[in-house]
């Protein structure tokens, strides 16, 4: 199973450990969207920045 997280907001005025989480996700511009594996690490990311981020599942 994968997962496609899709930045929805920008990062102007969110906390630093944000930002990193968004650059560890491997999205920097809002609409970018990025295709990742879905683990508990993963999960756990998408948890952190949750307000900031769509996510779907793809097959």
């Amino acid at each position: 199973m994968m997962l496609k997280i899709t930045q929805k907001k920008g990062l102007v005025g969110s906390k630093q450990n944000q930002r990193e989480t968004m650059r560890s996700l491997g999205l920097k511009k809002i609409h970018q969207s990025v295709t990742l594996p879905d683990n508990p690490a993963v999960r756990g990311m998408i948890q952190k920045v949750q307000h900031l981020v769509e996510v779907e599942e793809v097959d």
